[in-house]
């Protein structure tokens, strides 16, 4: 199989297709055909990127085929080549057929190899960032630009440095030095951690520190979807291949070729796709559905996962040769739990999105607040916190500070030194019946304290209780002296 970029040229002159496949042999895999009909069949059993097609041909123009050729493989660029220069059919062919080069007869083989260069750049362009740039008509060194301009702002996001939160003395710290030591190196990684705790985001980092952060990064959920559509994302199929394959589908590993490939919830994926997976680690070829031919592929492989794989393989649920090719290093990720000391500055810098992406400007979230946050043990780890400070932005009003009555109340009841992941499992709670009923009611107490800022003539009147009947209740739980954390603002940032 050759590695050149595949071209079908289109025309009903013999000797100019043996012409051209010639001159355009040594830098592409030319196919011909001289008709349309020949041509079609090329295109529903081979991966082709250019076309380069005849205008005046039998039966149809090549105008009018490369119409039928933009709504069956739209990602094909398409160029017509004619002795004729009319200009109607210029202008329906740009129009039309999405045209990308009109080339006049005769041409010089030096020009035509360049034009054709660059149509396979376009064609690798739009592969990389998904889009129709034939239709945008956009020329090959444009495209080029902004795609490396994206990338190099995205490199600067997930610096090591800038693109991870944490605080000086953060457990992420150490996190962070393994994947700057790793990334550079050519090798799988598996990233294991809990749901929310960043693994995405470490992926990229390991990405965009490594050789390839100027190739594309994809990403797969691999617990989303089931075996045959999961085989068809990330190896491709061709059309016909199964019911609902109306057209060629690229998989997810060959747009990712020379780059990244993040593999989300590895640990999810059925046996049977185990065994499939492995074969193309192994050798570094896929097949897509419904093809006979394999594509070789070079992509780096980054495998994330909830689980223990470990303990995966151990109980046979993983296989263990699959796991060892994933894992040229394993990387484990802290629960935001174990992380607390970087609370203030994580909630800082997604307030700060929060509020670009919201529109909407507060000067900061008080101190109280902040504390009703770190005492909270936070099962969904920095994804849920994102949600709070959300909410919190929301239901607040523009130009004031985020205050402690605008955290979820399940947060605000939450016992001091939290360690168990949900709160409200009355089970937990240890000690006689007294002694659990006096547990739930000083949290509920001081959850509404809390909620009506300290207010006890509202406090209790939300409790059923007269004021006499409150004070007696802080003089019980010892919090009839305890009043609201001053109102220190923790600003934004900037």
């Amino acid at each position: 199989m050759s590695d050149l970029p595949a071209i079908l040229v289109v025309d009903d002159e013999i000797r100019s297709l043996e012409a051209l496949r010639r001159i355009l042999g040594e830098d592409f895999d030319v196919r011909i055909a001289s008709d349309i009909d020949a041509a079609t069949l090329i295109l529903e059993s081979e991966w082709i990127q250019v076309i380069l097609c005849d205008q005046r041909m039998p039966g149809a123009s090549g105008i009018e085929f490369l119409k039928r050729v933009r709504i069956s493989w739209p990602d094909v660029v398409r160029m017509i080549i004619s002795g004729y220069t009319d200009a109607h059919d210029i202008i329906n062919g740009i129009n039309e057929a999405g045209i990308y080069q009109y080339i006049t007869k005769p041409w010089h083989p030096d020009n035509l190899i360049l034009t054709l260069k660059n149509a396979v750049n376009l064609y690798a362009l739009q592969r990389e960032n998904e889009l129709l740039a034939v239709e945008m008509r956009m020329a090959p060194s444009t495209a080029s630009k902004v795609v490396s301009d994206r990338r190099s702002a995205l490199k600067r996001d997930y610096d090591f440095d800038d693109g991870i939160i944490r605080s000086r003395s953060s457990p992420m710290n150490a996190v962070c030095d393994a994947l700057k030591q790793v990334a550079p190196f050519d090798i799988p990684v598996v990233l294991m951690g809990a749901s929310g705790t960043g693994k995405e985001l470490a992926a990229r980092a390991l990405h965009y520190g490594s050789l390839r952060w100027n190739k594309p990064f994809v990403v797969e959920n691999c617990g989303a979807l089931p075996d045959q559509l999961l085989e068809s994302e990330l190896f491709g199929h061709k059309r016909g291949s199964f019911t609902g394959a109306v057209e060629d589908h690229i998989g997810l590993f060959e747009r990712a070729n020379g780059g990244t490939v993040f593999l989300d919830e590895i640990g999810e994926v059925s046996p049977a796709f185990q065994v499939k997976l492995l074969r193309v680690l192994q050798e570094g070829e896929i097949r897509p559905v419904g093809s006979g031919k394999t594509r070789t592929i070079d992509v780096r492989v980054v495998a994330a996962t909830n689980r223990d794989l470990e303990e995966e393989v151990r109980q046979g649920r993983f296989r263990a040769d699959l796991f060892y090719r994933l894992a040229g290093t394993v990387i484990r990720l802290p629960m935001l739990r174990d992380r607390l000391m970087d609370m203030e500055i994580l909630v800082r810098a997604i307030m700060d999105s929060a509020q670009r992406k919201l529109g909407k400007q507060v000067p900061g979230i008080s101190a109280e607040a902040m504390a009703c946050l770190v005492n909270y043990t936070w099962p969904g780890n920095v994804r849920e916190l994102q949600n709070e400070i959300q909410h919190m932005l929301v239901m607040g009003k523009e130009g004031e500070e985020l205050g402690a009555n605008l955290v979820s109340r399940h947060i605000l009841m939450a016992a001091p030194e939290q360690v168990e992941e949900s709160d409200e499992d009355l089970t937990r709670l240890t000690g006689t019946l007294r002694d659990r009923v006096n547990e739930m009611e000083l949290r509920i107490i001081r959850e509404t304290l809390i909620r009506h800022r300290w207010n006890k003539s509202r406090t209790a009147e939300e409790l059923g209780l007269s004021r006499v009947g409150l004070r007696g209740k802080l003089e019980r739980f010892g919090l009839e002296n305890v009043k609201p954390m001053p109102v220190r603002r923790i600003a934004r940032s900037g």
